[in-house]
């Protein structure tokens, strides 16, 4: 096509074509046409062009597959697991748009990163969707640094570190941390950090009383947001003594995004993420009867935290939505008396992108060209997966979300996928719905229908 758009000629027949939608994150902008797929990849974008299987988009709106960066399947956590596996996990991420899907390796001071990998990619492979790696690192030691270039040659170039949860191994101190970012760094690799200051967080719980431990909403309080700023400002000064790119998933306050802007003014190898949770809901939530089915890590914070978020989305400071997906059902949060003992974690891999669009672009003005960079185009540049995912251009996989921006509907887990009995945004009504999606040419969701083979996903290998 080199650079124009394309007239269908009679003599071309393409495989799909999706007709007639609002295409947004085209190399033209945004236009009302057609695309053309041939196989699994996007052939042409144009006008009337034909195919031998067409799906009309008229009035709706044709969007790159989201790339969800951060989900946890089938996660071991708090002596359970989290309840989607990789096949439910990721017919629920279809059925909401999503199209490539980032999960983690269960990392262990007794095995090696190429293990944790083979292990991983095992329990991945009933996936639906594409899927790629990070790479979580227990027990970090300068011995292990081969590991991190065999991970590499595996095609696993992120590499995932808590600045907490001493209590279960994973968290990793500042001297190892800052090794392995120098490592990361002579590689090109990338570090991704749950960055929470546990200092902090261990001197407030061993303040508490049993009535605070008892007391739900006490999770805001041992978890402030004075310790995702400390650690995220002390992540960043790390990353570039070592020149690391870093990554800093879940931002949840105010107070860690201006930690995180003032660390970006002198490090531009820096980014960060925020997430749906971490917008539209409030630590309100642990107040309720039902307050125990919003654990999560971080907190959840205040309206105000909410309203900087937004913001940083707006301003640009904030590259990425991910959904920190890791459900469970509430038989297994059901509340033992202490927010201790929680298995921390929610849902959100299928409503992330509807949700946005109601709250973000009908609501809050936001552009249709910031949310395709938001969830697909800044994920898959940040994780080396573009222009292959996140785009619609020639060459591109045929990963296309179809939403219909006028359906409203109400969020329920009884119209859900997500193998869960719960949703955070139970009986919020918001509108704009996928009605659609394709991976690489495929219509594996389409009105309603799931129509995919099970297993069908392909692990995205990446390099550095």
């Amino acid at each position: 096509m080199a650079g124009k758009l394309r007239r269908s000629g009679v003599d071309l027949m393409y495989d799909v074509v999706i007709k007639g939608g609002k295409i947004v994150g085209s190399p033209f902008g945004t236009i009302k046409g057609d695309i053309g797929i041939a196989g699994e990849c996007i052939a042409a974008i144009g006008y009337d062009l034909k195919g031998k299987d067409v799906v009309d988009a008229s009035g709706k709106l044709v969007l790159p597959g989201v790339v969800d960066a951060h989900v946890h399947m089938e996660l071991p956590v708090s002596g359970t697991r989290s309840s989607d596996d990789f096949a439910s996990g990721t017919k629920a991420a279809a059925c909401g748009g999503v199209t490539t899907v980032i999960d983690f390796t269960v990392g262990d001071r007794d095995s090696t990163l190429p293990e944790d990998i083979e292990s991983r990619l095992d329990e991945a492979k009933k996936s639906y969707i594409d899927y790629t790696l990070h790479a979580e690192i227990i027990g970090w030691h300068r011995s292990r640094s081969w590991e991190i270039l065999k991970a590499t040659q595996m095609g696993v170039t992120s590499f995932k570190f808590f600045t907490a949860y001493s209590s279960s191994g994973r968290r990793t101190d500042r001297g190892a941390l800052f090794d392995a970012f120098e490592t990361i760094g002579d590689l090109g690799a990338l570090a991704i950090v749950h960055a929470e200051d546990e200092e902090i967080i261990n001197h407030i719980v061993s303040l508490l009383d049993r009535s605070e431990i008892g007391d739900m909403s006490t999770l805001a309080k041992a978890r402030p947001p004075l310790c995702e700023a400390l650690a995220v400002s002390d992540v960043i000064y790390l990353a570039e003594r070592a020149n690391a790119r870093v990554h800093i998933v879940h931002l949840s306050s105010a107070l860690g995004l201006e930690a995180f802007k003032k660390g970006r003014s002198f490090y531009s190898k820096a980014t960060a993420e925020t997430c749906p949770q971490y917008l539209l809901l409030t630590k309100e939530v642990y107040e309720g009867v039902e307050g125990h089915l919003y654990s999560a890590s971080p907190a959840l914070r205040t309206s105000m935290d909410a309203q900087a978020l937004w913001e940083g989305i707006s301003n640009g400071d904030i590259s990425l939505i991910a959904t920190d997906h890791c459900p469970f059902t509430r038989e297994q949060k059901s509340w033992k008396d202490s927010f201790l003992d929680l298995p921390y974690g929610l849902p959100g891999v299928e409503t992330s992108l509807p949700l946005f669009f109601s709250e973000g672009v009908l609501k809050r003005g936001i552009s249709l060209e910031v949310m395709v960079k938001l969830f697909a185009e800044n994920p898959a540049r940040i994780y080396s997966l573009f222009p292959r995912k996140g785009a619609l251009q020639i060459g591109s996989d045929a990963d296309i979300t179809i939403l219909d921006p006028n359906q409203e509907w109400t969020i329920s887990s009884n119209n859900l996928h997500m193998n869960t009995d719960f949703s955070p945004y139970e009986g919020m009504t918001i509108k704009g719905k996928v009605c659609t999606t394709l991976s690489r040419g495929e219509v594996i969701y389409n009105n309603g229908l799931f129509k995919a083979r099970e297993g069908r996903g392909k692990f995205l290998g990446r390099s550095l």
